[in-house]
């Protein structure tokens, strides 16, 4: 029996209370696909005692049934879709300890498209491994989960080189291998870099050394694991508790509860509370376990204070000389999760430590090409992408900068509509405009806007919003029409609305019959409120129509020209327009309408059919057989 099973059996209470004290690390294992990452997890669980009897043995008549000893990649393949594929399409958590510490693993995919499910196992890991073939060597996904890895601020990389029986254990290829990889992975900013030759296959230097490789004298991988020191991996100096909870069972208790993200707290400390100000003293750190004297990342604690201070979720407690970034607007780089591409027009949740803010995108400087590296100039974020993104909150947080604090320097946005998370965001840096400490209740200089999209709109109503216009001479039936084309939208439940001259709705007709002179403004906020605004207007001069297309964009105007017959429009003149002591009207017919049509068969009904073909065909409303 090994000392920790006699342990277990004759004092459990004991090994229990030594487990719970083993320092954790979290590590997340990436790489191409089929370069072996469940596998070398597999044998990490298996050679370290971290599988049950009934999994080891399912896995074992499942191997006998392909014709091998065990194939370690299920213990970590549970899906059997999944190994149908031959991938991993979610990031899988494994657990496993030793005499030393306590492992959490995240298994992330090695395809391309899964780069989201890599940045979310990779965000709070202390180690990334990153498996190299060794008979491919170095390949642009190796780069990217690299890049992902220091992006993520991720402070120690192992580089396995696995599949080395294949190369006959070979140290030229190691070597070779190694020198290429370190020129890239040195200008990424890790603290460490360790290059380990490895078979997770048969086992060679990934638990116990290699005997097969007795030019390589380093530490296995789970060595390595066990040794690296993480401590100093945590911000000790800058003290960040955001508050999540107000305790307050009874009338003499009154704690602040959460984690902190960053830092050191001891009993008696000054602090200072964000965004009020106020200083206070430290009485007491509470604890599951009891009170402390002192507290530090990433601890749960609940602090009592000397002072009665007006504290709630969302604030911050820190050091008074020791104070964070206060702002509306930074510099991110977000890894985009949505299969919707990021939306520039409408508003997002940002959610960020304890507070949930409202967050617009104000720019999109680039993306990062993850095969080149490159950075290519852009203008949105689609699925997998990772970009600079200046973002523009309503009110003020308190933040670092994710390099100096991963705690506070990390945030997702949340889509309103639908709560899912659409990226995960690293602060890169504050606004160098606002000073470095201000208070929350600064308001933004710039003009307030609309919190909701066009997209946004469209997908609520069912329609985008334009502005249909109707052209034409006097008494050619422009109102008829209108109106016509208003009650078949509204049966077919769409919004529209009829704004008409003689509705009293738009006074102050130009002497030369020309639309108002606000009627551009007008068609733009009721075409971006997602309406189907429907002016019957005669506005003769083309000018004036061109102004109304220029307002509302090329692609939300639709120009109909009415071409009433001169007989039918005498019929129809109650205003003496057409009389012999006035001159007949005239008119710059459009140049190219959307459709023309007319009430020379006296039915407005059949006009309004023409123009709704229209409008579906330019997308504006979905297709007929929906309507």
């Amino acid at each position: 029996m090994t000392s920790e099973q006699e342990q277990i059996s004759t004092d459990i209470l004991g090994y229990l209370e030594q487990h719970q004290q083993k320092e954790l690390l979290r590590f997340v294992s990436v790489g191409s696909v089929d370069d072996g990452k469940s596998t070398l997890i597999g044998r990490l669980l298996h050679d370290t005692h971290g599988i049950y009897e009934d999994q080891l043995s399912a896995v074992k008549r499942a191997s006998t049934r392909a014709g091998m000893d065990i194939d370690f990649s299920l213990f970590t393949d549970g899906l059997k879709a999944e190994r149908e594929q031959g991938i991993t399409i979610d990031v899988a958590y494994r657990y496993f300890s030793t005499a030393k510490r306590k492992f959490i693993i995240a298994d992330t995919p090695g395809h391309v498209q899964y780069t989201r499910n890599m940045a979310t196992g990779a965000s709070t890991a202390n180690v990334a491994i990153i498996l190299i073939d060794a008979r491919l060597g170095v390949l642009q996904q190796s780069r990217r989960h690299a890049y992902i890895a220091s992006l993520l601020g991720i402070p120690h990389l192992f580089v396995g080189i696995n599949k080395m029986d294949l190369e006959g254990y070979r140290q030229d290829v190691f070597k070779r291998i190694r020198e290429e990889f370190s020129a890239f992975v040195g200008q990424l900013g890790f603290k460490g870099v360790r290059f380990i030759p490895i078979s997770a296959l048969k086992g060679d230097n990934v638990v116990h050394r290699s005997d097969a490789m007795p030019w390589y004298d380093g530490n296995t991988l789970l060595e390595h694991l066990e040794s690296v020191p993480i401590a100093s991996d945590w911000n000790h100096a800058d003290f960040r508790f955001p508050v999540q909870y107000v305790l307050r069972p009874d009338l003499n208790y009154r704690g602040f509860a959460g984690a902190i993200s960053s830092g050191v707290v001891n009993k008696g400390d000054k602090v200072m509370v964000l965004p009020s100000q106020r200083v206070s003293t430290v009485v007491a750190i509470d604890t599951f376990d009891g009170e402390k004297e002192r507290a530090f990342a990433p601890m749960s604690v609940t602090l009592r204070l000397a002072d009665e201070i007006d504290i709630s979720r969302g604030d911050m407690l820190v050091h008074a000389d020791n104070l964070p970034r206060v702002g509306q607007r930074f510099e991110t780089m977000l890894v985009w999760l949505s299969e919707r591409a990021l939306d520039r027009q409408k508003s997002y949740l940002l959610k960020h430590t304890t507070q949930l803010v409202r967050a617009s995108v104000e720019h999109v400087s680039y993306t990062t090409d993850l095969e080149t590296l490159k950075q290519t100039p852009a203008t949105r974020l689609e699925l997998n992408d990772i970009g600079r993104v200046t973002l523009s909150l309503q009110r003020a947080v308190y933040f670092d900068d994710y390099k100096k604090n991963r705690g506070t320097g990390a945030f997702i946005l949340i889509d309103s509509l639908t709560n899912n998370t659409v990226a995960a965001g690293m602060i890169l840096e504050a606004d160098p405009a606002l000073p470095a400490h201000e208070s929350s209740s600064a308001s933004s200089p710039d003009r307030p806007r609309t919190q909701v999209s066009p997209d946004e709109r469209s997908e609520r109503l069912g329609q985008k919003g334009a502005t249909v216009w109707l052209t034409g001479l006097p008494a050619s039936g422009k109102s008829a029409i209108a109106y016509a084309l208003e009650r078949r939208l509204f049966d077919v439940k769409r919004l529209a609305v009829v704004i008409d001259p003689d509705d009293g709705l738009s006074r102050g007709v130009l002497p030369d019959g020309s639309s108002p002179a606000q009627t551009p403004e007008l068609a733009r906020r009721t075409t971006d409120a997602g309406l189907l605004a429907i002016f019957a207007y005669a506005s003769p001069l083309r000018a004036d129509r061109e102004a109304i297309r220029d307002t509302v964009g090329p692609d939300r105007f639709v120009e109909i020209h009415v071409t009433t017959s001169l007989e039918l429009r005498k019929q129809r003149d109650e205003r003496g327009v057409y009389s012999s002591a006035h001159q007949n009207p005239a008119e710059e017919p459009p140049k190219a309408p959307d459709v023309t049509v007319s009430l020379d068969d006296g039915d407005p009904e059949e006009a309004a059919h023409q123009i709704l073909s229209v409008l579906v065909k330019r997308g504006l409303l979905p297709s007929l057989y929906a309507l």
